[in-house]
């Protein structure tokens, strides 16, 4: 029995070859087209039940046809392909109310999933969203896998209120992908605030999110509006959750479960309507079992999960990132400046600690520092003060890569003496005990025997490293 009508349309016959036989092997019915036009006598018609399109098509957009298949078949799922791969092409498929967008080259399995889904849900149309106060700049940069990745959850999440968490390294571009979501997303017209909590003293955090009354403390002499009502009705981006103190984080919780809040030195709730979006660079599960964030609080931050990739995740995206810089800083007044090959090269070969961020840092500084128009290689390599060789590492001597490839070579050696299946048990507890005594009595050396900033450096209460010292026989003033 089929499993419905399929319309594919794409230019490239090798394409629609390729997607027609993976969804007729599954228990479609398929029809191919070459061009817009067939495929919207076909919908208008009534027939089919999903669409399959590419966005270029060699007569027009499929993006300027898609609202003519909603007023036609407002129930009619359509699947968007696109070799372009950009924020932007993630944003209009999800704008023009598409089912689903997927980048080129995609795997044949996840499209299968995708249709089967399409045509098993029940049909109702999308709402439409208003683009035209849409910004024109590209807010995101790059077309890697990764990032394909991140765009696809950005277009499913534009006109929901849904609670995300974005993790990632610093200089990944958490608040950068915070804004994209508030400026293409539903809450576009009211306010973008963001608040560092890390940049806070504890005791005016609460302040800051609230506000206060006046007389609510010293220093209070009037009342002050706090970041929850300055936000009303747009979205709260709360960066570095990780660092809220225990006190705020309970506050915090009961504002997303009840959806109010009291001022410092108040009384009467105050009802509250933002989206809240909120980053961290720290691991908040081991925060958890650390005792220094609320699980329950984790679990309403945490309804969408994004992981924003290091730039050593997405090296392909590098040229596409250093051109953007390069004519953001030419329409600043710095001139145009061009990175030949080999510069480039050098800086996919680099590991980027500081991710994007340090990249835009060496960008603005090659612009306004170098007269020649062309920088080379050698002057990226001095700048970056790494050989070809040798690429820059990510933590100081060897990069977390590193380490791990090591690991899996011992490993490999390991399993290899004992070939016949005679591996004696215990390794993970043998492996992890190996790696956590250099770790800890590196860290130790490194802050002379300061437990409480050696305790930091691992990300660690200080309680945890003092049992680590004894259970591993290590002396802290060594």
């Amino acid at each position: 029995m089929s499993k419905g009508l399929v319309f594919i349309a794409d230019d490239d016959a090798a394409i629609r070859t390729v997607v027609s036989q993976a969804l007729s092997r599954s228990g479609f019915e398929v029809r191919v087209t070459s061009n817009l036009a067939t495929l919207w006598r076909w919908v208008s018609a009534g027939e089919g039940d999903l669409v399959v399109t590419d966005v270029m098509m060699p007569d027009g957009d499929a993006f300027e046809y898609l609202p003519k298949f909603r007023r036609s078949r407002p129930e009619l799922p359509v699947i968007v392909m696109s070799a372009q791969n950009t924020f932007m092409t993630a944003i209009r498929a999800s704008e023009h109310g598409a089912y689903e967008y997927l980048p080129k080259p995609f795997d044949l399995q996840q499209l299968i999933a995708i249709a089967e889904r399409a045509v098993s849900e029940p049909r109702q149309g999308r709402e439409q969203v208003e683009t035209s106060q849409r910004p024109q700049e590209m807010p995101l940069v790059g077309r890697s896998a990764a990032m394909q990745d991140v765009y696809r959850v950005l277009a499913r999440l534009m006109q929901t209120d849904l609670t995300l968490l974005i993790s990632g390294e610093s200089g990944t571009g958490k608040e950068l992908v915070a804004r994209a979501l508030h400026e293409y997303g539903k809450r576009k017209n009211g306010p973008f605030v963001a608040i560092n909590m890390a940049a806070i003293p504890r005791d005016l955090i609460e302040s800051e999110l609230f506000g206060h009354e006046k007389g609510a403390f010293t220093g209070a002499l009037t009342r002050s509006s706090g970041r929850f009502e300055q936000a009303e009705g747009g979205t709260l981006f709360l960066d570095e959750i990780g660092d809220m103190p225990m006190e705020a984080q309970t506050r915090l919780l009961r504002v997303l479960q009840q959806g109010e809040y009291t001022t410092v030195g108040g009384r009467t709730p105050i009802r509250t309507d933002v989206r809240i979006v909120a980053a961290t660079n720290k691991d908040l599960r081991t925060a958890i079992q650390q005792g220094q964030f609320r699980e329950d609080l984790f679990f309403r931050l945490n309804v969408v999960p994004l992981r924003l990739p290091g730039l050593r995740e997405r090296r392909e995206d590098i040229a596409d990132l250093v051109e953007h810089f390069l004519n953001l800083n030419e329409k600043n007044g710095l001139g145009r400046k061009v990175i030949d090959a080999s510069g480039i090269e050098a800086m996919r070969r680099y590991d980027w600690p500081g991710n994007v961020r340090e990249l835009e840092n060496l960008i603005l500084r090659l612009s306004a520092l170098y007269s020649q128009d062309t920088i080379s290689g050698e002057t990226i390599r001095q700048e970056l003060s790494t050989g070809e060789s040798a690429p820059a590492p990510a933590m100081g001597g060897e990069s977390f890569a590193d380490i791990s490839l090591a690991t899996e070579n011992w490993l490999t050696r390991h399993f290899s003496h004992h070939a016949g299946g005679d591996a004696p048990t215990g390794l993970y507890r043998d492996v992890l005990r190996k790696l956590e005594k250099p770790l800890i009595a590196a860290t130790l050396a490194y802050t002379r025997g300061n437990q409480i900033r050696a305790a930091d450096v691992l990300g660690i209460n200080r309680n945890t490293l003092r049992k680590k010292i004894r259970e591993l026989d290590l002396d802290p003033h060594r």
